[in-house]
């Protein structure tokens, strides 16, 4: 059984390895994102933007062929342990790529880095490891989570909303969301609503917001937890009567399902499909051609975690045993991001420009995310000044 879903894992992915190989001579990556329930979505887009990444690349990294074992964490904390536990002791994986939720972030951080494998985050980036609990072992090609909240809140303040409404699912990242939203707003917060992670039906906090009529909402909803509040938003007639300010909760793995209750609808990202550079521009086509949806930030992130390895795996000529080497090399992020500007702070996490994003329509009927303006240049999280690890 353990060899069967390895194998199915692979070959969701399409065949990436070239030629025969022996195990010692290929990197081994695992990746362990959400591929079920109302996330989904999410993991699917990291997924597919990394075996894009390792096509781009020829299938190989430091001239050694690659391996990738794709498993599912299932949301389930408990299940991410034990799939990521496999990935090490069984399959013996170079590097760790995932997962998407920080919940489950904090489940597999100890196991993996504790072993010395590389654990790189395409999407999930905690506070929680971000300052004190840095770790040599661990990067971010994302973003620290409280840096998107902070683009909305700031724009909350500068367009003068004195009383907004938070809505956010009762986890690390949702915290790490309230938190970011209130570094830069100074206005008054009328209610902070924590629903259950994986809330589906919003009708309640929808009836608070009705009545108490803020200037207007902030919401972190990722996944079909966000189709839901869109849609249901939009019905309650709250969409034309109460600004929409969201991380998350409107991009390209939501808008499909969404669609026109969510043109027009504000967001925050450290990148959009449209942001013009000529890297972006070929891999926005690339995805569309292959996997008939457009990209989200989870594919770009996830592209940009693969070209991150192979920057490394090529410094080190493929020598993965060479961990102090390897560790210098991810540090020196020699390779260039889709997003423009990119770089580590000290703490593994990105130094880069963020941006509010607008829902629109584009002319072939397909929905994404555009730039609206520049908010944060050259942009490091808080939490890296109390980073101290260096081996």
């Amino acid at each position: 059984m353990k060899r069967l879903l390895k194998m199915a894992g692979v070959a969701a992915i399409g065949a990436l390895t070239a030629g025969p190989a022996l195990a010692q001579e290929k990197i081994k990556v695992g990746v362990i994102v959400t591929l079920s329930g109302s996330g989904a979505v999410l993991g699917q887009q990291a997924r597919d933007g990394f075996a894009l990444a390792v096509k781009d690349l020829g299938g190989k990294m430091g001239g050694k062929d690659v391996e990738l074992v794709v498993v599912d964490d299932e949301l389930k904390p408990d299940v991410a342990v034990t799939k990521v536990k496999g990935l090490l002791e069984r399959d013996k994986v170079d590097f760790v790529v995932g997962p998407i939720f920080s919940n489950i972030l904090q489940a597999i951080h100890k196991p993996v880095v504790e072993s010395k494998t590389f654990l790189i985050s395409p999407n999930a980036g905690p506070s929680s490891f971000a300052g004190k609990e840095c770790n040599p072992y661990f990067y971010v090609t994302s973003y620290q989570n409280d840096q998107i909240h902070q683009i909305l809140g700031k724009v909350a303040q500068d367009r003068g909303y004195k009383k907004v409404y938070l809505l956010v699912p009762n986890y690390q990242a949702g915290k790490d969301s309230v938190a970011g939203f209130k570094l830069d707003y100074k206005g008054e917060i009328v209610e902070e609503s924590y629903t259950p992670l994986g809330t589906l039906d919003f009708q309640a906090e929808l009836s608070k917001i009705a009545s108490l009529k803020p200037d207007a909402v902030f919401t972190f909803m990722p996944g079909g937890m966000g189709v839901n509040l869109v849609k249901q938003y939009k019905q309650a007639g709250l969409a034309d009567r109460i600004p929409f300010l969201s991380a998350f909760t409107v991009d390209e793995s939501t808008l499909p399902a969404q669609q026109d209750a969510a043109v027009g609808l504000f967001g925050g990202a450290n990148w959009a499909p449209n942001l013009d550079n000529p890297q972006n521009k070929k891999f926005v086509a690339d995805y569309e051609a292959a996997y008939k949806s457009v990209p989200g930030t989870y594919a770009f992130q996830a592209y940009d975690a693969a070209m991150l390895i192979a920057s490394a795996a090529t410094s080190v000529k493929g020598d993965m045993a060479n961990k102090d080497a390897v560790k210098a090399a991810l540090k020196k992020a020699d390779f260039k991001s889709l997003r423009g500007n990119f770089k580590f702070n000290t703490n593994g996490y990105p130094i880069q420009d963020f941006y509010l994003v607008k829902a629109a329509k584009r002319a072939d009927g397909k929905f994404e995310t555009q730039i609206d303006k520049k908010v944060f240049e050259n942009y490091g999280d808080r939490y890296a000044k109390d980073c101290v690890a260096t081996n």
